[in-house]
């Protein structure tokens, strides 16, 4: 079985976690992606610094940056991009989710839909 990457990162994707794992001091990773209840639209994504792995994540690297994904979001994030965008008004990662059916209109909150498997990826 070929092995997958759950989330595909931007080269300024990239360049942003270099710079937060190099900010944050001795003993960051990267950073952890995933999803939890809450918002006007039912989830929220999650972004936070990892300094201890859990074994459980599935572990992206791209250039050196490394994603780790929480293992309850792998089919809520399943062939996302992970952008990091700067404007006037805000900066931060843009997840560009094919699993994302609509968001609130703050763009802070998503409904999102867990992705189907392609059946040469699941295990028997």
């Amino acid at each position: 079985m070929a092995g997958f990457q759950v989330v595909t990162l931007t080269k300024v994707a990239e360049e942003r976690i270099h710079d937060i794992v190099a900010n944050a001091g001795e003993g960051a990773e990267g950073i952890r992606v995933g999803v939890k209840n809450g918002g006007c639209a039912g989830m929220e994504y999650t972004v936070d610094l990892v300094s201890e792995p859990d074994p459980k994540d599935d572990l992206v690297e791209s250039n050196g940056a490394k994603i780790y994904v929480a293992p309850e979001a792998v089919l809520f994030l399943l062939g996302t991009e992970l952008d990091y965008e700067v404007t006037k008004l805000r900066s931060g990662f843009v997840f560009n989710n094919p699993n994302q059916t609509s968001a609130c209109g703050c763009g802070e909150s998503v409904t999102l839909v867990p992705a189907e498997l392609p059946k040469e990826l699941v295990k028997h």
